[in-house]
């Protein structure tokens, strides 16, 4: 209330003084006239009355004026006076104005943008109602969400700690509205899932459980807002209208909230439909429990009860689970995540990377800091004269300071206005951002009150930080000395240097820049090197075609021969020299993986497995196409398909983990979960199949014969170039089937999912280093230009007694190269310590590859030489006798 009472007495005295000094005339006039009054009734004059009240209440005017201070008006009009004043300085120096605000308002900018994204990701829930309580299922063993659908339904109806437990699939399908069938990604979700979230549809109905009527019985479509709103064109009539996905009937029913883009977020579905359509989406058996092909299961508490109690009640549930079904449902058992990031899976590296990017934006705005600081100070040296002249006049060091305080503060709010400005115009392009193109990401960073609120506070400690830089030169201020004109020295250091607090500011920020820059490098390093890595396959001259003949209608027999013909219709095209077909790829979007036994074991039981492989199916032509190297053994053939002996193409991994080595490897045997014995015809090396940083790990490569597979990415190595070939391989495919759905890209394309989070750091990471190279530049220069300006009268005096350029360059540039080596040095050491980091995030990043440690140092040394250019040729141009005519 203290607080309240303040502000508003002071928004008083701004507003209100006129009418406040009425107010204290009227009252000071009422207490003598009161007296006046009391004396006249006492027998005296009215004059005399009047007279003698007047001397008894004392001094008129120190009562008013203590009464307009009490009341802030003094203060009111001494903030207006320092304002003003400061207004008039900034005005009279708009360079200095200027680099002031542009500093921090790239230090502000900055950090507004990374807690923007912060916010978004980390701090905002999912705009579901009641978000706090909901929770996903995360199964330890797996260590995922996934689940199966009987899974599901039992978790679903036996546990007793949850409102409703809701499961959801993400998928793609074939949808046809009329004209050009394209790929939509779709949401498959329980009935319950609209009501189990609280959420109401735009326009139309949701589905509900009571639609669920078994497999296939639900055939709905509910759009989402923004796929309402750029494939129909906010039509309202589209509700009742009937489209083909896969090419199945579907009626269009609503329209969900605007607000509502699914519950995994930054990935937005085009339209949801019921689960129990699952088998006419794709076509595994969703009944079968050992298939955890659900993606995620969630729900929100019931009211008062805890994330232990909800765990214990799904581990009761699990434990009914694994004595019931022991082949299916080993080690179930389970915590409690939140779904928004897919728990620890995507949060971890996110909630990491973030968090170091906001301590590095952190270290700019301190860096940011010092350099205002630096320049503050420098320049209440200039006004030591100002100072000691107004002190000496009777101003009190209070009113010195707070004026100090005030322009400090007003720069910084200009800053931050200016910065703030700036990362909303990014954030708004950065929410309309698409990543990577074939995926559903949306990014929705707009800014919040809470970003406005941080960049607000920002500017005001800031102010206050660098604004506190000359309070020490103020409170220390001898106006006696000053005006005799004698200066203060500074006491040398055990290494010869003499080092002033701006002195110390400078290091600091040169250390900070040091650490940005090594980190930079560390990740534009490891981001080159993940590039030229050893995946496995080649990316030069490669064309991925990717489709799934489900989405064309093609089901069991119907699938081999198309899948050929689309092989020999694309090796015919001129130009493709090869052409391979494979379910999935490494790198892809999904990599599916099968246990291994060895061929002695009998018991299939998951615990019994020799490994987890990850597992390819693929055409005889794959390995060339890929540019995969057998290093022993044979590829497939046409004729090994469902009526030959099984057989296989492994990695090195492989078959020294299965069989001890490669030798033994050939010609043996190993089984799978089914019990079918395969036999290793050939050895493949190894290469990258799930993430650019992942240790070797076991893979498999299967005929595709014999492991149908309706999905298929056909593998196109050509001698032209891949962008090229893209309108022919689209005509080719077409004229085969106009209602087959088909996307494709360059093999190099492919991997921008696996490349983002590397690339985004070495963006982030880049601008931040070049932001705190440019504060570097700004300090060095500024601190070398102010030491050169002081001394010019000396270097003419040298340069008059024969002084040589390297002894003038010394003296004027040795002070900001020493500064400049002990702050790279402690930044360097810092930097090297941060880019350990940097390798969770970038593959092969290292901070001690001779290339990143050279490059810090040349970096560093160049922006030495940049920031010092000019002031050297300021000194060495210094002419004696135009300074000795000044003097």
């Amino acid at each position: 209330m203290r607080l309240f009472d303040s502000l508003r007495s002071f928004a008083s005295s701004l507003f209100h003084r006129n009418a406040i000094d009425r107010d204290v005339e009227e009252e000071l006039r009422s207490h003598i006239q009161h007296r006046a009054d009391d004396l006249e009734r006492s027998g005296l004059s009215r004059a005399e009355a009047e007279r003698r009240a007047r001397i008894e209440f004392g001094g008129y005017q120190r009562f008013k004026e203590e009464s307009r201070e009490a009341l802030g008006v003094h203060f009111g009009e001494s903030f207006l006076q320092d304002l003003r004043f400061c207004l008039r300085g900034m005005a009279k120096k708009p360079g200095f104005t200027m680099v002031a605000v542009l500093t921090l308002a790239l230090a502000i900018g900055a950090n507004s943008v990374v807690f923007g994204v912060l916010n978004a990701f980390i701090l905002r829930p999912l705009n579901v109602p009641h978000a706090e309580s909901l929770y996903g299922l995360w199964r330890l063993s797996s260590n995922d969400m996934a689940t199966s659908y009987p899974d599901y339904l039992d978790l679903r109806d036996r546990n007793r700690t949850f409102e409703s437990l809701i499961a959801y699939n993400v998928t793609q399908a074939g949808l046809d509205t009329g004209s050009d069938p394209s790929r939509a990604w779709v949401d498959e979700a329980s009935g319950n899932y609209f009501d189990a979230l609280g959420l109401q549809p735009y326009l139309g109905r949701v589905f509900h459980s009571s639609d669920e009527r078994g497999p296939n019985s639900a055939p709905y479509i509910v759009l989402t807002h923004a796929f309402w709103h750029t494939h129909f064109q906010d039509d309202p009539g589209v509700i009742g209208r009937v489209v083909r996905l896969n090419k199945h009937p579907f009626t269009i029913i609503g329209v969900a909230p605007p607000e509502f883009h699914g519950t995994l977020m930054f990935f937005n579905p085009d339209f949801f439909v019921p689960i129990v359509d699952h088998q006419w989406i794709d076509v595994n058996d969703m009944n079968a429990r050992g298939d955890r092909w659900v993606f995620m299961t969630l729900g929100h508490l019931k009211a008062g009860v805890t994330p232990a109690q909800a765990i214990a009640d799904l581990n009761s549930v699990g434990a009914y689970l694994e004595r019931t079904y022991p082949k299916d449902d080993p080690k179930m058992s389970f915590k409690l995540a939140r779904p928004s990031l897919y728990g620890d899976f995507i949060g971890r590296p996110v909630r990491t990377f973030m968090t170091g990017l906001m301590l590095l934006a952190g270290l700019i705005l301190l860096a940011a800091c010092a350099n205002l600081g630096s320049l503050f100070a420098a320049r209440a040296a200039d006004r030591s004269r100002e100072v000691a002249l107004r002190l000496a006049l009777g101003s009190s060091r209070k009113r010195i300071l707070r004026g100090l305080f005030t322009e400090a503060l007003l720069i910084a709010l200009m800053g931050g206005a200016v910065g703030l400005a700036g990362s909303v115009v990014l954030l708004h392009a950065l929410s309309v951002w698409q990543p990577i193109s074939r995926w559903p990401l949306h990014m929705s960073v707009n800014p919040d009150a809470k970003v406005y609120a941080v960049a607000l506070l920002l500017a005001l400690a800031s102010g206050l930080l660098f604004g506190a830089v000359p309070v020490r030169q103020v409170l220390q201020t001898n106006p006696y000395e000053v005006m005799k004109g004698s200066v203060a020295g500074t006491k040398r250091g055990r290494f010869g240097l003499r080092m002033t607090f701006q002195d110390v500011l400078l290091v600091v920020q040169i250390a900070i820049c040091a650490v940005l820059v090594t980190s930079s490098i560390v990740a534009v390093r490891g981001l080159a090197n993940s590039l030229h890595n050893n995946f496995g396959f080649e990316l030069q001259n490669t064309t991925l075609v990717e489709t799934d003949l489900n989405m064309a209608g093609y089901l069991g027999d119907k699938v081999p021969p198309m899948q050929k013909r689309m092989i020999d219709g694309i090796a015919a095209i001129p130009g493709v020299e090869t052409v391979g077909l494979a379910d999935q790829i490494p790198l892809g979007d999904t990599q599916p993986d099968s246990n291994v036994f060895t061929d002695n074991t009998s018991d299939l039981r998951e615990s019994n497995a020799a490994t987890d492989a990850i597992m390819f199916k693929v055409s005889p032509e794959y390995f060339q196409a890929a540019g995969t190297a057998l290093v022993s053994g044979r590829p497939f053939t046409w004729q090994e398909d469902k009526d030959k002996p099984r057989v296989a193409v492994v990695n090195r991994v492989f078959a020294q983990k299965i069989f001890g080595s490669e030798a033994k490897a050939m010609g043996a045997y190993f089984k799978m979960p089914d019990g079918a014995r395969v036999q290793v015809v050939g050895i493949a090396e190894d290469g990258k199949y799930a993430s650019l940083t992942e240790d070797p790990r076991p893979a498999m490569f299967l005929p595709i014969l014999q492991w149908p597979s309706n999905s298929a990415y056909l593998v196109v190595r050509s001698s032209r170039d891949p962008e090229q070939l893209g309108p022919a391989i689209r005509s080719t495919l077409r004229n085969m089937d106009s209602g087959l759905p088909v996307y494709i890209q360059t093999r190099f394309k492919a991997l921008d999912a696996y490349l983002f989070g590397p690339r985004m750091a070495t963006i982030s990471l880049g601008v931040l280093g070049v932001m705190g190279a440019i504060l570097s530049v700004v300090g060095i220069f500024g601190m070398a230009s102010y030491s050169v300006s002081k001394r010019l009268r000396e270097f003419g005096i040298r340069i008059a007694l024969g002084a040589q350029r390297r002894e003038l360059l010394q003296t004027a540039l040795g002070r900001a190269g020493k500064l400049l080596a002990i702050g790279s040095g402690a930044g360097l050491l810092l930097g090297l310590a941060a880019g350990k980091v940097l390798a969770f995030i970038v593959s092969q990043a290292t901070p001690w590859d001779p290339i990143v440690l050279g490059g810090v140092v040349l970096t560093m040394l160049l922006l030495g030489l940049l920031a010092g250019w000019v002031p050297a040729r300021r000194a060495l141009s210094t002419d004696p006798l135009m300074l000795l005519r000044e003097e």
